[in-house]
């Protein structure tokens, strides 16, 4: 029930941002106060008893997702940013694009003084997978330790919740062909 529910607040806008792409606007979901609250429930209940210490957000609906989690298991929230992006000292992570490369960056003490840090990397999809590996690396390049990997949606053709799952825990609430 849970599942429909957030999949019909997803709107689906056809050839956008180019020709023969579905692309999956969450804008309805976070607009939707109920939906919202519900997805932000499940995800809360799935990771309460599991000693989290961060919620780590990738750039930039991770954000919005990372940010409501966080605050609903009273844990710190970290953003990884586009390279660039954040003020202090980071260590970046460059990955492969359809058409080139990008790169992501953390701030090296992000997780201050807490060695070993239990965090949960989130986004609101799962694609190809190269910004999550990215962001994995870059969690524990600064002594975290990835619990797992959430995303809102998986789009399972793509194949990067496979790939990332070789290193990492994944868990998608919502898979789509």
């Amino acid at each position: 029930m849970l599942k429909q529910k957030l999949l019909s607040s997803i709107r689906e806008i056809a050839n956008y941002p180019k020709e023969g792409i579905l692309f999956r606007d969450i804008t309805t979901l976070i607009g939707n106060a109920q939906a919202f609250s519900e997805l932000i429930t499940h995800l809360k209940i799935r990771y309460e008893t599991q000693n989290i210490d961060y919620i780590v957000g990738l750039e930039s609906r991770g954000f919005i997702f990372g940010s409501a989690l966080a605050y609903a298991l009273n844990v710190g929230f970290v953003p990884i940013r586009k390279k660039g992006k954040l003020p202090y000292k980071t260590i970046s992570k460059s990955y492969a694009l359809e058409y080139g490369e990008d790169s992501i960056e953390i701030h090296i003490d992000a997780f201050g003084e807490k060695k070993g840090a239990r965090v949960v990397l989130i986004d609101d999809l799962i694609a190809t997978g190269g910004t999550a590996k990215a962001g994995v690396e870059l969690t524990e390049a600064i002594g975290g330790e990835c619990v797992e990997a959430c995303f809102l949606l998986d789009l399972i053709a793509l194949g990067g919740s496979k790939e990332l799952g070789k290193i990492v825990n994944v868990y998608s609430v919502l898979e789509i062909d």
